[in-house]
């Protein structure tokens, strides 16, 4: 019976990798550490089959987004989560949060530019929304219930 051949390791392929590494730690970008059979085991970052992950965003994250995370949350389609743009918000956007989305809603064209200041690198390929809902309503207001309703359902295609 025949016997495969000892794969070498290519050590130039994982000295670039650690140069990669290492240049991304000092630039603050997150550099993919994570094998794809990690990425696959993990189920945060996979979404559940057939749901779609969508992220609202606001300044502080205290009214319109968890509004809309609650309007959406227990549509069978949908994984929802809110985050602010404010460091001072109740949940900060994180890149995790902006990795985890395949689409994203803010309610300003100001947090768009913030994301988009913030996070180019991870939102390349990431469709956002902006909402153009105005800081003016409180939690579960039911006319910023039905903004949010009629402008994400349009959006994404759902009653």
């Amino acid at each position: 019976m025949p016997t495969e051949p000892k794969r070498e390791k290519n050590w130039k392929h994982l000295y670039t990798r650690s140069v990669k590494l290492a240049r991304a730690k000092q630039l603050g970008v997150e550099y993919p550490t994570v094998t794809e059979t990690q990425l696959l085991r993990s189920p945060d970052k996979l979404p559940r089959s057939g749901q779609t992950n969508v992220l609202f965003v606001c300044s502080r994250n205290q009214w319109r987004s968890p509004t809309a995370e609650q309007v959406w949350r227990k549509h069978p389609s949908l994984s929802v989560r809110s985050a602010g743009t404010s460091q001072n918000a109740r949940h900060p956007v994180s890149a995790g949060d902006l990795s985890w989305a395949h689409v994203i809603f803010v309610m300003e064209e100001k947090h768009k530019s913030r994301l988009l200041a913030e996070f180019r690198r991870i939102l390349e390929n990431k469709p956002i929304h902006v909402l153009d809902i105005p800081d003016e309503y409180k939690f579960m207001e039911p006319e910023l219930v039905e903004l949010v309703r009629e402008s994400v359902g349009a959006v994404l295609g759902l009653e």
